[in-house]
């Protein structure tokens, strides 16, 4: 009983801790980093599963730390909305952290404390950014995971340093926008708990200063999860990322920044003021068509995989985005399940990427040729999350895209419809072309000459497995879709719409 209370506070205590072991324990012993960090990974999921059973049962939760009532103290509330995310983010960090064991005794030998140890703060800064009601607070989670992230893609090779330190200083900016807008908020309001600002809020909408903090947290929040064409940093930074730092910064980053949108436009703006008195919704959702179709057509160009799915990412960003400002029920229905899906999809791309350069050494297209004959598991379930990023049911990606599309036509977004259609025949292109390399095309030699026989040669079990765990999971999650609307994502749907 103690452990279900404390559970939401738990999520935040139990990665932040072990970070601390991992750092000592790493000084006398590497192997004891990995035990602990799938330890901490794995009590965090079953702290985030406590604490959506909480939520569903009974309702939304608010927890004080330190004693102080809100809005003095640092407050957590957990309602539908994040309690999802967070769930999302454990799942995909356990997952994650059982891949990275052997990719990181390879590629990091000398580095596997600090790995895990900013592995896990990072972390505690994505879960600590989903389920804080401070705007303060969420600045100081944003700069966790901010920092965090620049760390652990620098650990890759020379290639990465440069694209860490683009990160670094486009990172920067985006977080002193948001700081900026929030200093906006508390010197008219003097207040930074979100629950109290969105009550405070209404009487000064018609400030200035309101429309300057909105766009100022508006532009920093677009920064960080690369909305374009803000997206410059990102393509090179998860490419040339260490594959076992690319399979959690990749899923969860980007769609942890686009919850942080939605829940500070419900949350402290209102959706009257950000849909009805500032009307923007019709140039950012024609924004976000410019998102999804630079990013479906650049993704067409590359010939490096990593590279390729970075700009699916971009494309992706702009699905939520655009999903959300539709402002429609069914856009926002389809933008909170698209955050899922689209973790697990991209979770399940970049870890086949990461098997595919563990068992070949190479990132390219043309490394896949032979594939299905010589790791025909692993390929099954790359077909399955490609199948989901096209769209084709049963599969996840499918009903959240059926979504997106009903709100653009209840919004008469017809645009938004279109470029949604083109990015899934663009998706379907791209992964086809892949199937066609890695079935078709005969595996060669280091000399170009044809392998005539093939030896089946999967990943270690360590790794297929979140591979194996989360191509099921596209299939479940999308065939419980309906479930998952009408039990959690219609409690986070504004009144009004």
């Amino acid at each position: 009983m103690i452990l279900y209370k404390q559970a939401p506070a738990l999520l935040v205590i139990i990665p932040l801790l072990s970070a601390f072991a991992i750092n000592i324990g790493g000084w006398f012993n590497h192997r004891s980093c990995f035990p602990i960090a799938l330890a901490a990974m794995t009590a965090t999921l079953g702290a985030s599963l406590l604490t959506i059973a909480q939520v569903l049962q009974t309702g939304p939760i608010s927890y004080r730390l330190g004693g102080w009532p809100p809005p003095f103290g640092i407050e957590y509330v957990v309602d539908h909305l994040n309690s999802l995310v967070l769930v999302t983010i454990a799942l995909v960090s356990l997952l994650a952290v059982i891949f990275a064991k052997l990719s990181v005794e390879k590629d990091l030998p000398d580095k596997i404390p600090q790995f895990y140890t900013l592995y896990v703060l990072l972390v505690t800064g994505l879960l600590g950014m989903t389920i804080t009601g401070d705007a303060f607070n969420l600045y100081v989670l944003l700069e966790i995971s901010a920092l965090t992230g620049y760390a652990l893609i620098a650990l890759g090779d020379n290639r990465a340093l440069p694209a860490s330190f683009n990160y670094v200083i486009l990172g920067t900016i985006g977080a002193s926008f948001y700081l900026l807008g929030v200093g906006h908020l508390y010197i008219m309001t003097g207040s930074l708990n979100m629950g109290d600002l969105f009550n405070i809020l209404p009487n000064l909408y018609a400030t200035r200063a309101v429309f300057v903090a909105f766009l100022l947290i508006l532009c920093g929040v677009w920064l960080k999860m690369a909305f374009f064409p803000l997206h410059t940093w990102l393509p090179n930074a998860y490419t040339y990322a260490p594959s076992a730092a690319g399979c959690l910064v990749a899923p969860l980053v980007t769609k942890v920044s686009v919850y942080i949108m939605i829940r500070l436009m419900l949350s402290v703006f209102s959706s009257w003021y950000v849909f009805d008195v500032l009307a923007l919704s019709g140039a950012i959702v024609w924004l976000a068509v410019a998102a999804i179709l630079f990013g479906s057509i650049l993704a067409l160009a590359q010939k490096d995989l990593k590279k390729m799915l970075t700009y699916l990412i971009v494309a992706e960003v702009g699905y939520m985005v655009g999903g959300f400002w539709l402002a429609t029920v069914s856009g926002i229905t389809g933008t909170i399940l698209h955050i899922v899906n689209d973790a697990l999809m991209t979770f399940c791309l970049f870890v086949f990427a990461g098997i595919v350069v563990y068992q070949t050494g190479g990132q390219k297209l043309t490394d896949l040729q032979g594939l299905y004959r010589k790791m025909p598991v692993t390929m099954t379930a790359f077909t399955i999350g490609a199948l989901s990023m096209i769209g084709v049911p049963p599969t996840a990606g499918f009903f959240s895209k059926w979504y997106l599309i009903l709100g653009a036509i209840e919004a008469g977004s017809y645009h938004f419809m279109a470029a949604l259609l083109i990015s899934s025949l663009v998706n379907a292109i791209l992964f086809f072309k892949i199937i066609e390399i890695a079935y078709f095309e005969p595996m060669t030699d280091h000399h170009g000459g044809k392998v005539h026989e093939t030896v089946i040669s999967e990943a270690p079990f360590s790794m297929l497995l979140p591979l194996l765990v989360v191509a099921a999971g596209l299939i479940v999650i999308g065939l419980y879709s309906g479930t998952i609307v009408t039990n959690i994502i219609r409690f986070s749907i504004p009144a009004g719409l």
